[in-house]
């Protein structure tokens, strides 16, 4: 069975292409859509891609993913800072889960700097604008290996 990744984006990314492209960059949410899709024909894998401004369902999508997704690719935006409920619903769902950002939320204001989903996830990506997308996707494949979600 072919394996399938969730790749979910939180609030204002919708926005991305005006949103701030100093820091964002001028590349759009339906442009990294592309460079996914395109990825995933590489790595044989299939992909569902969603986006959503309300934490609620981003925790219903994250519950979704059992049983269907072999990991999951997360953009939570500025809910990483905040939302324990993301955190809880990572934990709870015993699925790999790449954090990833756009831009290098270490080098940004201070309270970019804590990450609630960083000590539930496998790793992080950020700083590579959408260039990390395509980076995630190779190391969520690599860490998940040969074996298939059933």
């Amino acid at each position: 069975m072919i394996h399938s990744i969730l790749i979910l984006n939180g609030p204002n990314l919708n926005l991305l292409g005006t949103r701030q492209p100093e820091v964002y960059g001028p590349t759009t949410l339906q442009d990294i859509e592309d460079i996914c899709t395109a990825k995933a024909e590489e790595l044989d894998v299939s992909i569902s891609f969603r986006q959503t401004n309300h934490e609620g369902e981003l925790v219903d999508a994250l519950h979704a993913a059992r049983g269907t997704h072999a990991g999951i690719i997360l953009n939570a935006g500025a809910y990483t800072h905040t939302s324990v409920a993301l955190r809880d619903a990572i934990s709870a769902i015993m699925l790999p889960v790449i954090e990833l950002h756009i831009s290098n939320i270490h080098a940004r204001e201070d309270f970019r700097h804590r990450s609630f989903i960083a000590p539930v996830a496998i790793g992080q990506i950020c700083g590579f604008g959408a260039a990390g997308y395509p980076l995630a996707m190779d190391a969520l494949m690599s860490y998940i290996g040969g074996t298939p979600v059933d």
